[in-house]
């Protein structure tokens, strides 16, 4: 499969997605948009990473690519096209699909537990309950005819199945350690003391469990048909 990994800044990469699906015989490219990258024709593609970002949806004058990349999206969904959405690109992707996006109650920055529903749960290798990775203050509400797949203390909508060909993902589940040092540095002023937002050090102490949010991830990902 043709895949492009769409990146809104250069320090939220696909980290574990990509030697995962280059192992599985895909083929990757990647836009940057705060480059100004243009986005490929979907003629020459059949599905797309959307990866996370500081901005917000509705930051269309501060970013003018994303009106672009909406209306990609658009044509994506159209055309019947595989889409994965980590955090923004989550948000993105529920928004194209008639949900709403909007601040959440309290910004969640760290590791934190996820309870997966019972239809995640049919899905092999998803568990009950993860600590997984979170950065993230806005949140979307589910869209319409998607299925739940997860929830939070403070995220009633941590991941969504619309069909068998988009999902969402509001946590971090392709985290890498070295992915999480670079956020902690270019991200460090969304830091301050919360009930939600960890420190680095104490997000980097907890490295261990990418192991465990990767094979959930790989396992949505296999779901999809990647």
């Amino acid at each position: 499969m043709r895949i492009e990994i769409v990146q809104h800044v250069d320090f939220e990469g696909p980290a574990a997605i990509a030697p995962w699906l280059v192992e599985r015989g895909h083929q990757l490219s990647t836009t940057l948009l705060s480059a100004g990258d243009p986005l490929p024709d979907w003629r020459d593609r059949e599905a797309a990473i959307i990866m996370g970002g500081p901005m917000n949806v509705d930051e269309n004058e501060d970013y003018p690519w994303l009106l672009t990349e909406k209306q990609w999206l658009q044509t994506a969904i159209a055309a019947d096209k595989k889409l994965v959405g980590i955090c923004l690109g989550a948000q993105l992707l529920a928004q194209a699909l008639g949900a709403t996006v909007a601040p959440g109650p309290e910004p969640e920055i760290g590791w934190f537990p996820i309870q997966f529903s019972a239809a995640a749960q049919a899905i092999a290798g998803i568990p009950a309950e993860l600590i997984a990775f979170h950065w993230h203050g806005d949140q979307f509400s589910l869209p319409p005819a998607a299925i739940s797949l997860a929830q939070s203390a403070v995220c009633p909508q941590q991941g969504f199945l619309w069909g068998d060909r988009i999902l969402g993902l509001q946590c971090h589940l392709e985290m890498t350690p070295a992915a999480i040092a670079t956020l902690t540095k270019a991200a460090a002023a969304d830091l301050r003391p919360a009930r939600f937002i960890q420190s680095p050090q104490t997000m980097l102490a907890g490295c261990d469990r990418c192991s465990s949010n990767h094979a959930v991830l790989f396992a949505l990902l296999t779901n999809l048909g990647f």
